[in-house]
C-alpha cells in the first residue's frame, strides 16, 4: 500500500474514533483494504451519518462543500479534506440518480480491518459490488469485475 494511502487511512481512522454512528471506507481505498493492489487510489471515500460527517471533516481540517444535487450523485452532507496525505471525501445521505428518481446508497454490513493498529470499517464485498452496479458507470462496472474475483 502506498505511504500516502496508508497515512491517510490512519488519519481517517484516528479522526473517526469518536463518531457516534457507523461509518465506512468505500471506493478504491476499500478495494485496497480488501487486498487489491493493482488499482490506483486517488482519494479516500467515507460514508457516515450527517452529524458525524461534519465532525469528521472538522477533525480532518476539511470543509463542507455545497452539493448542487445535479449529475449522478447528491449528498445531504459532502465535504473534502484536501490537506491530508491523500484527499479525503466524506459523504452522508448519499443518493444516486435513477432516471428522474434518487435511490439511497447505503451499507448494512460492516467489517473491521486495521492499518497498523488503527481500526477502519469497510462494507462486505458483495454490498460494495451492489453499490458499484447501482452507480453503473464504466469505471464502476470494471471495479465490479475486480471485486467479484475476491469472492469467486
Amino acid at each position: 500500500m502506498p505511504d500516502d494511502l496508508k497515512d491517510g487511512l490512519i488519519a481517517v481512522g484516528e479522526a473517526a474514533r469518536e463518531l457516534q454512528a457507523p461509518w465506512w471506507i468505500f471506493g478504491g481505498a476499500a478495494m485496497a483494504l480488501y487486498g487489491l493492489d493493482e488499482i490506483h487510489v486517488p482519494d479516500i471515500d467515507v460514508m457516515c451519518a450527517p452529524r458525524d460527517a461534519r465532525a469528521l471533516l472538522a477533525a480532518l481540517d476539511g470543509h463542507v462543500v455545497a452539493d448542487p444535487g445535479e449529475g449522478l450523485f447528491r449528498s445531504a452532507v459532502f465535504g473534502r479534506a484536501p490537506d491530508q496525505p491523500i484527499l479525503v471525501e466524506v459523504m452522508a445521505g448519499l443518493e444516486v440518480r435513477d432516471g428522474a428518481d434518487w435511490t439511497p446508497a447505503a451499507f448494512a454490513s460492516r467489517r473491521q480491518v486495521f492499518v497498523e493498529d488503527t481500526p477502519l470499517f469497510v462494507p462486505d464485498v458483495r454490498e460494495h459490488i451492489a453499490l458499484y452496479r447501482l452507480f453503473g458507470r464504466p469505471k464502476d462496472l470494471a471495479r465490479v469485475e475486480q471485486l467479484e474475483r475476491l469472492i469467486a
